[in-house]
C-alpha cells in the first residue's frame, strides 16, 4: 500500500477556493481503479492548513493517477499554497490490527 499525504497552507483568501476544488475530485479519485482511498482534512486549531491524503493499493494504480486530469487539480492547489506544499509518499508492508495492542499488553505483564 501507498499512502500519498499533502500538507499545505493557503491565506485566509485562498483556502475557500482551495477546499472546494480538492473536494470536487475526491469520489472520482475514490473509484480509480486501485485507490483504498482519498480524503481531506481542515486542520481545527489553525484553518488555514489542509491535509490531503489518498491511499493506494500499488504503485501502478497511483501512477496513473499521478498523470490524470484530476491530479492537475492537486497541482493547481499546491500552488495556490503560501508556501511550499509537504509532500510525502509512504509506502506500508504491512497492516496490524488488535492483536498488537494485545500482544504489547501481554508483554508488559
Amino acid at each position: 500500500m501507498i499512502q500519498a499525504t499533502l500538507r499545505m497552507n493557503f491565506s485566509a483568501q485562498k483556502i475557500d477556493e482551495a477546499l472546494h476544488i480538492l473536494r470536487s475530485i475526491i469520489e472520482r479519485t475514490r473509484a480509480e481503479s486501485g485507490c483504498i482511498s482519498c480524503s481531506v482534512f481542515q486542520d481545527k486549531e489553525n484553518e488555514l492548513w489542509v491535509v490531503y491524503e489518498e491511499k493506494w493499493m500499488n504503485d501502478e494504480g497511483m501512477q496513473r493517477h499521478l498523470c490524470s486530469e484530476d491530479y492537475k487539480k492537486v497541482l493547481l492547489v499546491m500552488e495556490m499554497a503560501m508556501t511550499a506544499p509537504e509532500i510525502r509518499f509512504d509506502t506500508i508492508n504491512s497492516t496490524r490490527g488488535i492483536e498488537t495492542i494485545e500482544e504489547a499488553r501481554i508483554k508488559k505483564t
